[in-house]
């Protein structure tokens, strides 16, 4: 398992794309109240899903949150962080069992530079055809809306990075520079999103 550098992110990152979508600094502010009970206790189980191929530059961005998440920060017995490749119908039990769901993605058609972060929920994927959709066949809303027909629900944030490269003419490992770059932010992100739960990621010790 590889783990990715932690080069600064550039603070243009994190603007406002559109009118629809939320941008990373309202994120310590907004993400708690739609996401944490409203006693203030972590939900019973939290889900991570980090999407993506590792094979297809960009396309990978998911699993080096993964990597980064795993290598930097100890989790909370209820947060259980998969680095699940393609989003399947196999994630159905985890929509029955947790409380909440996030889940970590390449987007594109966004319009704005190649590592920016964004946040939305899987309702606000679901309207939009073509910009802010993940790239992989099986959506975080179509996961959802199949949950919902079997009777299961959870509360689901979906944190995307806009690509510059997820077609590389080989299969290729590594990311573009200017996604690399702004990988701490969405790992971050990530974090800051269990915290709003009420689930604190506990960053390491250097050894």
């Amino acid at each position: 398992m590889s783990r990715s550098g932690q080069t600064e992110p550039n603070d243009d990152q994190t603007e406002r794309p559109n009118a629809q979508t939320e941008p990373l600094g309202d994120l310590m502010e907004q993400s708690g109240s739609q996401t944490c009970p409203s006693d203030g206790q972590a939900p019973a189980r939290i889900a991570v899903f980090c999407v993506g191929n590792r094979l297809k530059l960009d396309d990978g961005i998911g699993p080096a949150v993964y990597d980064e998440l795993t290598a930097t920060y100890d989790f909370p017995e209820n947060v259980e962080v998969f680095d699940v490749g393609c989003l399947s119908l196999d994630m159905l039990p985890y929509v029955r069992d947790c409380g909440l769901i996030v889940t970590v993605d390449a987007v594109d058609g966004t319009g704005e530079a190649p590592g920016t972060v964004f946040r939305f929920l899987p309702e606000d994927m679901a309207r939009r055809p073509g910009a802010m959709q993940s790239l992989h066949d099986l959506r975080l809303p179509d996961l959802f809306d199949t949950a919902a027909l079997l009777g299961y629900e959870a509360d689901g944030i979906c944190l995307g990075m806009q690509v510059e490269n997820m077609s590389p003419l080989d299969l290729t490992i590594g990311l573009t520079p200017q996604v690399h770059a702004a990988l701490p932010l969405l790992a971050a992100a990530v974090v800051a999103e269990l915290a709003a739960a009420g689930a604190e990621a506990i960053r390491k010790k250097p050894c």
